[in-house]
């Protein structure tokens, strides 16, 4: 299928490795141009050399962090300037550490809400006048399963990224109008590095990381852990022309780990 990305421009976030870096990929392969973003400037920079080697769109890799307001404005400068428009915008941070409620002090809230929500809202300001231009534009945010159903030690992630949907429902009235549309996806097990943190420690008696996978999985209804390139395919489309009566939605990839009817 045709996902009519030719010539579009895409900025993507945390994508030197992980579901971000599935997402460029997947950009990339559909003729999208597509500027990446990461702290890390050598990773990035090997990540972009692979995704040129797709042999599609052009790409560009741009070294931010996301909580730095200064790097994000002049990286959106850089793109505007090199590119001319800016049509899609796909948010995507690493996420908070995980820990119980009281293990948390001021400085980690104001760490997590810097980077899983302010971060969302400053790049979706900031890139929305570039939208505009275009008579169309679409925002994808990467959050959580935790937005929908309860996960263990999650409590940073889970209160900032309901954040992040609340906001995001907001912005897709505001933004009807101008054909801009803005989703979110909450992944569920989806085989990363971020996955590896979201186990029990390897301690003395723990099951190890691969019995812990296992486990995990059965509690699955397909049966196994996701893999990037699943959740990346969902960006792709949401991106596209096609996903444009589709807006203010939070859509799970889970393989069916929400066990809710609504």
């Amino acid at each position: 299928m045709d996902l009519q990305l030719t010539g579009k421009t895409a900025l993507v976030l945390a994508a030197s490795k992980g579901l971000g870096k599935a997402c460029a990929a997947a950009l990339v392969a559909e003729g999208a141009d597509v500027i990446i973003g990461a702290r890390e400037k050598t990773a990035l920079e090997a990540t972009a050399a692979e995704l040129r080697n797709l042999g599609k769109g052009r790409v560009l890799a741009i070294p931010v962090d996301v909580t730095r307001p200064e790097q994000v404005s002049a990286m959106i400068d850089t793109v505007a300037a090199t590119f001319d428009k800016i049509d899609i915008l796909v948010n995507n941070a690493g996420g908070p550490p995980f820990g119980k409620f009281e293990s948390f002090d001021d400085a980690a809230w104001q760490s997590a809400f810097d980077l899983t929500l302010l971060s969302t809202v400053r790049f979706c300001r900031l890139v929305v006048p570039h939208m505009r231009p275009t008579g169309s534009g679409r925002i994808i945010n990467i959050t959580s399963l935790s937005v929908k159903t309860w996960l263990a030690n999650s409590v940073l992630s889970t209160s900032l990224r309901l954040g992040v949907i609340g906001m995001a429902k907001m912005l897709a009235g505001e933004l009807g109008p101008d054909n801009i549309t803005v989703n979110n996806i909450a992944p569920g097990m989806i085989l990363t590095d971020r996955l590896r943190h979201t186990m029990s420690p390897d301690t003395a008696g723990a099951p190890s990381f691969d019995a812990q996978l296992a486990q995990r999985s059965r509690e699955i209804p397909l049966g196994r852990i996701g893999k990037p390139e699943e959740l990346a395919a969902l960006v792709a489309f949401l991106a596209s022309p096609l996903a444009g009566y589709i807006t203010g939605a939070t859509i799970p990839v889970d393989g069916g780990a929400i066990k809710a009817t609504v």
